[in-house]
């Protein structure tokens, strides 16, 4: 059976505008209207599930999707730095921000290290494959995702180095796709799913 998940990343929120750690907040009105404009370019699917946070959740209802919630797409536990500016904790922790993201396995915030997620979100997507018996020879699977999950899912799917983490770029509402089989995966890159010109306007 070949699997095809694609990974949906979330509209733009304030955590996202104010470059801090996420701290669930939900869409801005931008962001939803953005996400609206692109329901009708969303490409078909046999599942659809969103990770847990409002934001997904928000992009996943704008997007006209009856989504799953699923726990295994959880954006990243940044721990106590969650919700706070990037620029003030590089201020604050120095060290500890060197560490971050120098070693992938540290998580000196007290949550999770990029092995840690890496490893979650590679179990979920590896589960995928796990079909069979009556199931169709293709399965669809779309699914709206924090950019840190969609990251790391590309990170696992093609056995690339913790570190290319920092390396892949996510923007909002962007469309990633991986198709699967047999324990392989091959990689779409995102494109947008609003064109240019068709968002309407920002406020």
């Amino acid at each position: 059976m070949t699997v095809r998940v694609m990974l949906i990343s979330p509209a733009l929120n304030g955590a996202l505008r104010e470059a801090r750690f996420d701290d669930d907040v939900p869409l801005d009105g931008a962001g939803e209207r953005r996400a609206r404009a692109a329901a009708p370019l969303l490409p078909t699917a046999d599942h659809r599930v969103s990770g847990p946070s409002q934001r997904c959740a928000a992009t996943a209802a704008a997007l006209g999707l009856r989504a799953v919630p699923e726990p295994a797409l959880a954006g990243w536990d940044l721990g106590r730095w969650r919700g706070r500016p990037l620029a003030e904790v590089s201020a604050g922790e120095p060290a500890a921000v060197s560490a971050w993201l120098a070693d992938p396995a540290a998580s000196p915030h007290d949550g999770e290290s990029l092995l840690d997620l890496c490893a979650r979100v590679g179990d979920w997507l590896d589960a995928r494959q796990e079909g069979g018996g009556e199931a169709p020879s293709v399965q669809r699977v779309l699914a709206v995702g924090e950019p840190s999950v969609v990251r790391a899912a590309v990170v696992h799917a093609l056995a690339l180095p913790p570190q290319a983490f920092w390396r892949l770029d996510v923007a909002p509402l962007t469309l990633t796709e991986l198709s699967g089989r047999s324990g392989r995966w091959n990689l779409r890159c995102g494109r947008p799913l609003v064109p240019e010109g068709a968002t309407g306007p920002e406020s």
